[in-house]
């Protein structure tokens, strides 16, 4: 049997009997965190964008699962799953995670699954070799509950000498190929927080689908904005992009500078980014941003 089929064969099993462990511990642990069964809205309830060559629209605003919130903690499944279920019920449909994020990807998969034809799930390895790609792969996978991703991404790539590595004969792009050929992953992806000539050249290199950068209202300020460096090659490629670093790590959010609204107003503005991702530390601050940002895109 070809290697291939059997890693992807192992992936859907695994996948299924975590579900069916989850499901039994659900219905004997009464003690056991209550997933809710969410209403998510029949239609959208903000603005969407097609991301770039995915041809799939996504939302404006995602929901980021990086930074010191509780979607990012363990210890705090309650109040991850909490932000995640007001997440869906407000409309939002694009979800980021990674490999590296705490628990973040084991409490989206505590609630995804039941909508997971319904959401747009990205992950991220930073594996720059194939075999460590593949086992990071596998293991977003159970954790998330699914057997499969819309979009895996490269993840924080810095180095030109980095990207030497990911497109060498057993680098990170070969496990990237096999799992779209296989259907566990639907779209390619890189990202990057500091070095945007990086990303541009990684987009030149290979037709990669979307891209996930820092870009804020800061950016044209600092001596490498990914902004005039990055967006004229996505569009010119038909890369979907989404902006991270929104409010600059809370730097821009003071009085005289921008509020969250004019912050994401701002990013959503710059032709080539079609959408943005914001994490929360809290359910009140979600419900916040949310409302700001369909008051900034005259969508209530």
């Amino acid at each position: 049997m070809p290697k291939k089929t059997t890693r992807r064969n192992f992936i859907m099993t695994s996948v299924a009997v975590t579900g069916g462990i989850i499901g039994g511990a659900a219905m004997n642990k009464q003690t056991q965190t209550k997933v809710a069964s969410v209403e998510i809205p029949t239609t959208s309830t903000m603005p969407e964008r097609i991301l770039g060559k995915t041809g799939v629209k996504v939302p404006l605003l995602g929901l980021g699962g990086a930074g010191k919130t509780p979607v990012d903690k363990s210890g705090k499944e309650k109040e991850a799953v909490e932000i995640i279920e007001a997440a869906l019920s407000l409309g939002i449909r694009y979800f980021d995670t990674a490999a590296s994020y705490g628990a973040n990807e084991e409490h989206l998969g505590k609630v995804l699954p039941a909508y997971r034809k319904d959401i747009f799930l990205a992950s991220k390895t930073g594996r720059r070799d194939h075999d460590g790609a593949w086992r990071e792969l596998e293991r977003s996978l159970k954790r998330l509950n699914t057997d499969y991703l819309d979009s895996w991404q490269l993840h924080h790539v810095s180095f030109m000498e980095t990207l030497d590595e990911i497109f060498g004969s057993q680098g990170a792009i070969k496990a990237m190929e096999e799992a779209k050929e296989q259907g566990i992953v639907k779209f390619s992806g890189i990202t990057g927080h500091h070095e945007p000539d990086v990303i541009a050249e990684g987009l030149r290199r290979y037709p990669f689908d979307t891209t996930l950068v820092s870009i804020n209202a800061a950016d044209k300020h600092h001596p490498r904005p990914f902004a005039p460096t990055v967006l004229p090659v996505a569009q010119q490629k038909n890369v979907g992009v989404i902006g991270m670093k929104i409010p600059a790590y809370g730097r821009l959010l003071k009085p005289g500078v921008l509020n969250m609204q004019e912050a994401m107003g701002y990013v959503l503005s710059l032709a080539g980014v079609h959408c943005c991702i914001v994490a929360t530390e809290s359910l009140d601050q979600e419900i916040c941003i949310v409302s700001g940002f369909r008051i900034i895109c005259h969508f209530e």
